[in-house]
């Protein structure tokens, strides 16, 4: 709007000519200059310069908005966009409908806590046809880790929806449109992911998973600290080109409790421990750490406390910080709740652990 032409903003002739007279063309032109540097220059009094610049602004620059037009707007778009529903009543209605189009989501949590759990139920959900509340499209799953079960995926599918999963060859046929791929390395991921973006177009692609985006990192330890920057970018351009969601998983790691914003993997085996850890006051943060945290939209932690798996909304913009208990049983993570407990304070960025187990550590050099 800046750059737009005075001549076309509906002054009176002799007024637009004496501005075009002077080279002032464009609204930026002449609201870089001040009402008596205008007078100056174009030789006219200070009412009919006020009377100009006015009209200027109020073409050139854009309509105020309200706080509830633009949340009405958000929402809007939001319902525009679409979701996948995680068939998890409590927190589809807290995420507004559930796994967002267009954004990348990441599930955070130590092994063993669920994640390829709830990853395996999203892919068995986008592939489901459309009558039965899928999203009826196939699914990329970058499988890092080898955890891919197509036996565990068919029997979620049996018990959550035996109608459909009991009729003949109907596992087969939605088993088929998951499409794996097992990068043995990062190098191999970045190859792969310069194609995915045609194969989400010919494929009819509605999901795609990256379990876990942390093991990729983690198989270049050797040369060094990984370098995610355009990793991170090109995922999220795929979820926005494609307006569809992208679903990574990360670990979690010990963080000492005073480090300052140290995000350097170890060289060593993650079953290595911190040599004499009683000196040291930990907590447990996201392994990927906070470049990656800004690129992901929805962060859900996953994590056990007092004897009970929570998944936490810990980021979103439009939801609050609030945990559900859950179990995993046939067809895979349910909810034990769905009023869920919104958390306040320090304890809403807490990941919590019971035991380290499956947990990436640092040696005593990175500590320091």
């Amino acid at each position: 709007m800046a750059n737009k032409l005075i001549c076309e903003m509906g002054l009176p002739k002799s007024t637009a000519n004496v501005f075009s007279a002077r080279n002032i063309i464009t609204a930026k032109d002449a609201l870089s200059l001040s009402e008596f540097e205008l007078m100056e220059l174009l030789d006219v009094g200070l009412e009919e310069v006020m009377m100009a610049v006015g009209h200027i602004s109020e073409i050139a620059c854009p309509p105020y908005q309200t706080a509830l037009s633009l949340l009405e707007q958000r929402n809007h778009n939001e319902y525009l966009a679409g979701h996948l529903p995680t068939r998890l009543k409590g927190l589809d209605a807290a995420l507004c409908g559930g796994i967002p189009f267009g954004v990348v989501t990441e599930l955070v949590g130590p092994a063993g806590i669920g994640k390829t759990q709830f990853c395996l139920k999203l892919a068995l959900l986008a592939s489901l046809p459309t009558s039965h509340g899928g999203l009826g499209g196939r699914v990329i799953y970058i499988d890092v880790e080898s955890k891919f079960s197509s036996r565990r995926m068919i029997e979620m599918g049996l018990s959550s929806f035996p109608e459909i999963f009991n009729m003949e060859g109907m596992a087969q046929e939605m088993a088929g449109r998951i499409l794996v791929l097992q990068p043995a390395s990062l190098s191999e991921f970045t190859e792969s992911l310069q194609k995915i973006k045609i194969s989400l177009l010919q494929h009819d692609v509605k999901l795609v998973i990256i379990d876990s985006m942390t093991a990729l990192a983690s198989g270049e330890y050797s040369q060094g600290p990984p370098r995610l920057g355009w990793h991170i970018s090109f995922i999220k351009s795929l979820a926005e080109f494609c307006r569809i969601p992208i679903v990574v998983t990360n670990q979690v790691r010990s963080q000492v409790r005073d480090e300052a914003s140290r995000y350097v993997f170890q060289g060593q085996s993650r079953s290595d421990t911190v040599e004499d850890p009683s000196k040291f006051d930990y907590h447990l943060v996201a392994a990927l750490g906070i470049h990656w945290a800004h690129a992901v939209s929805i962060r859900l932690v996953l994590e056990s406390r007092s004897g009970q798996r929570l998944i936490k909304i810990t980021k979103s913009s439009i939801s609050p910080t609030v945990a559900f208990s859950f179990r995993i049983n046939a067809s895979g993570i349910l909810l034990l709740n769905n009023e869920g407990e919104e958390m306040t304070g320090p304890e809403a960025n807490t990941i919590h652990c019971q035991d380290h187990s499956g947990i990436i550590n640092y040696d005593r050099e990175a500590l320091q």
